[in-house]
């Protein structure tokens, strides 16, 4: 109760105790059935200021509470965006496609809250396996972070032993446009990344234990990318372009640089998708390659995919995929089956 309120209750008492002589002496003189009437007035005025009171007192506690709820508010993701827009996780960690980073930024956080998810890839050919894993974050539809491990093994041999891992840590801006409401505009939404690639070495491969024993320069690198995603909502079109600055072998599954190069290239990334309905989406990818070793007589990526999006929580994407030759010492071109489980927010 403030000051001002504790000085009109004090007046107030002050006032019926000068007045309560004269109120005693109206008693006195009324009859019974006045004084009833009286009596209850007073008791019917009693109850009004205790419902007074009990209000004021229930907003100043709701008052008290609403920083504290909106606050809490502000902190839950919101899902605002249209599902599927967020993409998928591309196989280095990344919102996009399946082979390549798209420039929307993962989750279905809008520019006013975040979103993030976890994700699980497994890509099976003829002789090889790689399987990839990380989480990614996407804050205020802005900015995106992410990481993910990569694990690769042979199964013919002489590389049925062999395995390579990779550490893959990204950064995704988003630099202009929308790609959903940007619908009256040809500007599509823009985005730049980078991903930092360190090599773990190889195994299985007895004295071979470090890429640069292949030809690499190095086992670390960085790769610098711009991407420009636009969505047309009329046609349930997707279309993406990236480019991609980069000195990797086979993405740095086998070193950056290498005995037949070791500057980075510009590699064109293409994408498109059809979305068949709101939870259904049939594309392709194009993926440019360099050509930087002798023992690995790298070729483009390529696939056809699948992705099925049952909820805001929850996508799946099936593909086919052909990655061309991985090594001189198995020159067959892989082919296989690519499938990724993503959940999150």
């Amino acid at each position: 109760m403030g000051e001002a309120s504790v000085n009109k209750v004090l007046v107030g008492c002050g006032w019926t105790l000068l007045a309560l002589p004269a109120l005693v002496q109206a008693q006195v003189q009324m009859s019974p059935a006045q004084r009833d009437a009286w009596t209850a007035a007073q008791e019917k005025k009693a109850e009004q200021a205790m419902r007074t009171a009990d209000t004021a007192a229930a907003d100043a506690v709701g008052a008290a509470d609403a920083p504290a709820a909106s606050a809490s508010g502000r902190w839950m993701p919101d899902l605002g965006k249209l599902l599927a827009t967020g993409g998928v996780i591309q196989v280095e960690g990344a919102g996009g496609g399946g082979l390549t980073p798209w420039a929307l930024i993962t989750g279905y956080g809008t520019r006013d809250s975040y979103g993030a998810n976890a994700h699980y890839t497994y890509l099976k050919t003829q002789d090889y396996t790689l399987r990839s894993y990380g989480v990614a974050v996407g804050i205020l539809d802005r900015v995106e972070l992410s990481a993910a491990k990569q694990e690769f093994y042979g199964s013919l041999a002489p590389l049925n032993n062999l395995k390579i891992t990779q550490d893959i840590f990204g950064l995704k801006i988003k630099l202009a446009g929308d790609a959903v409401y940007d619908q009256d505009r040809w500007l599509p939404q823009i985005a730049a990344g980078a991903m930092f690639k360190r090599n773990n070495g190889i195994g299985g491969l007895g004295a071979v234990t470090s890429v640069k024993q292949l030809g690499a320069a190095s086992d670390t690198g960085i790769d610098y990318y711009l991407s420009a995603t636009k969505i047309l909502l009329d046609q349930s079109l997707l279309l993406n372009a990236t480019v991609r600055l980069t000195k990797a072998n086979q993405m740095g599954l086998l070193g950056f640089g290498g005995d037949k190069g070791d500057r980075y290239q510009a590699m064109g990334e293409f994408s498109a998708a059809y979305l068949i309905n709101r939870k259904l989406a049939l594309g392709a990818e194009y993926r440019m390659k360099p050509n930087n070793l002798a023992a690995d007589n790298e070729k483009d990526y390529y696939d056809a995919f699948l992705a099925w999006f049952p909820s805001k929580n929850l996508s799946v994407t099936l593909a086919y995929v052909v990655l061309g030759d991985i090594t001189v010492y198995n020159p067959t071109r892989q082919r296989g089956t690519y499938l990724s489980l993503q959940a999150g927010f």
